[in-house]
């Protein structure tokens, strides 16, 4: 998982339409919380993007493990108006250091928030997905955001 205060890479990631999304690409124009659930039939990560949902004054992607078919799928399900994302190679999660834990079994999940400048303000990981969503964290640093210069 990337430090607070590192640059993110720059990520290229796949939406549900199987366009390219690049962290790059809103570099300069807005900040981005990226949501990696453990997965879409987690109802625990479920209920933490409904909460995401509602989040102001940041664009959220949601990154999920399983292919783009059944990532579209699920997104279609939910009426989801939040853009999801799958690995172009391997899953997002690997992308960004979130591995498999307890011999394999469970998928990590996590966030982070990243600036326009592409710095990592927050970042948050865990193996169980009720400590997975960190809402106090984002908030206090969406915050700090806006109280930037």
């Amino acid at each position: 998982m990337f430090e607070i205060g590192s640059t993110v890479p720059d990520l290229a990631l796949e939406d549900t339409a199987g366009q390219v999304v690049r962290l790059s690409d809103y570099r300069g124009t807005d900040n981005v919380l990226l949501y990696f659930m453990r997965s879409t039939t987690c109802p625990v990560c479920n209920s933490h993007v409904r909460d995401l949902a509602k989040l102001a004054g940041v664009r959220v992607l949601v990154a999920v493990p399983e292919g783009r078919e059944e990532a579209a799928a699920w997104r279609a399900k939910r009426g989801l108006s939040l853009q999801v994302v799958t690995g172009r190679r391997g899953t997002p999660h690997e992308a960004v250091g979130l591995a498999r834990k307890v011999f394999g079994s469970l998928q990590q999940s996590g966030s982070l928030l990243i600036d326009r400048e592409g710095v990592v303000r927050h970042a948050h990981a865990a193996t169980m997905p009720t400590s997975a969503y960190d809402r106090k964290g984002i908030a206090v640093a969406l915050e700090e955001l806006v109280r930037a210069p």
